[in-house]
This record gives C-alpha cells, structure tokens and sequence, in this order.
C-alpha cells in the first residue's frame, strides 16, 4: 500500500470511529494519531522500522509559509481549543483532554481538528463521551454536497440499519450562530450520538458529541455556549470575505486564470495531490496549501504556482482575496447519488 493510502486510511479509521459521516464501527487495534509510524504517544520509526532500512518520504500536508493559517493548525493548550483559519475557541470541559495529536489531512479534505475525552482525574462513577471537532473541505468532497448543510442529510439518509434516527436535522443557534442539529443512535450498544454543523470559509465544521449518557450529552451541548465561532458561520452560508479571503469553489478556470503553467512532474504517480490556495488583490497566489503531496510534487506544482496570475476579483466594486482549490494528479471518484435532499 502506497503512503499516501495508507496516511489517508489512518484518516478514515479516525473518522468513522465516532463521526457521523460513516457508521461502522472502529478497527480493535486502529492507530491513534497519524503519519507513517503511528503511536499511542511518542512516534519512533526506529522501532517499527528494520534496521538500515530506506525511509522514503510519502505524500504529506505542508504549506507555503508558516505565518498564513491553515485548518490542520489548530492547538489545545491550558485547556482551550483554539483554531485561527476557522476562527474557533473552545473552553474544554473540566477534567477533559485531548489525548492524542489528530491525524493529518486526507486527500478528500476531511481534517479532524480536536478529539475531546476524559482525562485519568476525570470521576470514574461519572458518565464518559467523546466529543470530536471535524471539517470537511467542499472543494474536495467525495460526497455530492455544495454545502454543511446538504452534507447532513445526506449522513442521515445515508445510516447504516443499525443505528436509528433519535432527531430529524434542526436548525438551532450555538455560541450566537446557526447549526443543524441531529441525533442518533445504536440501540444494540446503547450509544448516542449529537451532530451539530455549519459552515466555515467552505468547510463543513462538525462537533460531534456521543455517550450512553444523554444527560451527559445534554451538559456538553448547553456548554457549547461559551464557544467563540466567526460571524460567517451558517450552514449554507460561511463563505469567507471580511478578514479572511472570499472562498469561491472551482476559481481556477480559463476565465479567471490569464497566465498558466502546468507542472512538470520528475515521475508519474496515481494520487490526487488537492491544493489550496490563496490569490491576493492583483492575481497573484501568496499563498498554497497541500492537502497531501510527495516532496516532488509539492515541489514541481509550487514553481508552476508561482507563475500563474489571475483576473483579480471584486466585490462590491473593490478588489478582495480569493481563497480556492486545484486538484492536480488523479481525480478521485466521487458519489454519484444525489439523496443530499434538505427536506425529509
């Protein structure tokens, strides 16, 4: 299995552990935080590799400069969750951790920014849950979605039979801004699940909350009150502009683009390697973001970058940055049904 296969299955194991994008239940022995030598704590290759083994880099996140924010940079520390691409603070519970650094990206843009659980202080004789922050990049989707709330409903039509519908999706406010708002559940395993999204600068932000403990779950919700979200965020909405760049889906295209360079690839590989990028006032790009790429690629698709100009973009009669994505490589498949209906 390729690296990129692998980091991306990381991923996924992750994901569906207590998400509600996927519902099969988690792998016994699945790593808990990412990259190639995955440990519970401190990775060490020297101890999963054989000895004079070649280590040979495999596709990986990075970006084009360490001062513009990117979604993966998130930090829990003196007990708060703070996100600055997506403009999130949250005070953890009391007693409540993250446990292990979240794995890296997937090439379908799906980031899983925080995982909350109880620390060894926490009371044994009281309830335990899980409560996971999540984003998925609209530009890179697999699913056919344009938007947090269609995502939803198409997670609800898609439960395994397993689980039950406890909430059709409501719309609700938290911390002063709109969220859809559904429940489920396992009535074999006793666990609930709390899904709450909205939209950020194109990405479907999703707080994820499960426990046997509804009251507990109840508690968490009420608690989320106190998180701190940006103005834009609504579930069909949340798409940048302000302080941030204007995020435009698919920008990349012989209208906008007035100079285009390709990349030139040393070799041939069968991944998709999703950018993000950023052009500024002029059309240029100041900044890029990799989802996933190898060295080369990262490499040979940064000097075609840095060639291309766009037709600068204006909104309300002035000139404003645009945030978007190009796939290069393969294209990956996408779901072709279209049940992402917004009414039950």
């Amino acid at each position: 299995m390729q690296d990129g296969s692998l980091r991306s299955l990381i991923v996924i194991v992750v994901f569906v552990s207590s998400l509600a994008w996927a519902q099969n239940p988690p792998p016994q022995n699945a790593p808990k935080s990412g990259g190639d030598f995955s440990s519970v704590t401190n990775p060490d290759p020297a101890k999963v590799v054989p000895k004079d083994a070649i280590i040979v880099k495999g596709a990986w996140y990075s970006a084009s400069d360490s001062t513009t924010p990117v979604p993966e940079g998130g930090t829990v520390s003196n007990n708060v969750l703070n996100n600055q691409y997506f403009g999130i603070t949250y005070t953890l519970p009391q007693d409540w951790i993250q446990k292990h650094t979240p794995p890296p990206p997937s090439d379908s843009g799906l980031y899983v920014l925080a995982q909350i659980a109880p620390a060894s202080t926490y009371n044994k004789e009281k309830s335990r849950g899980v409560v996971t922050f999540t984003a998925q990049d609209l530009f890179f989707t697999p699913l056919p979605a344009n938007n947090a709330r269609q995502l939803v409903y198409y997670s609800k039509n898609h439960l395994q039979d397993v689980y039950k519908l406890e909430l059709k999706p409501t719309e609700t406010r938290i911390a002063g801004q709109s969220f859809i708002f559904y429940s489920y559940g396992s009535p074999v395993a006793g666990i609930h699940w709390y899904v709450m999204s909205t939209q950020i600068r194109c990405h479907a932000v999703q707080i994820v909350m499960s426990s046997q403990d509804t009251r507990l779950l109840e508690s968490l919700f009420l608690a989320l009150g106190k998180m701190k979200l940006p103005a834009e965020a609504n579930p069909a909405g949340g798409t940048g502009g302000g302080a941030v760049p204007v995020c435009i889906k698919d920008y990349a295209t012989s209208d906008n683009v007035i100079e285009r360079v390709e990349p030139v690839f040393p070799q041939h590989r069968f991944n998709p390697v999703p950018v993000r990028i950023i052009i500024d006032k002029e059309g240029k790009i100041k900044h890029s973001h990799f989802l996933s790429a190898f060295p080369e690629q990262e490499k040979a698709i940064s000097t075609a970058l840095k060639q291309w100009k766009f037709r600068p973009y204006e909104q309300d009669g002035k000139r404003v940055e645009v945030e978007t994505g190009i796939m290069f490589g393969a294209i990956p498949p996408r779901a072709t049904a279209a049940d992402s209906t917004t009414t039950d």
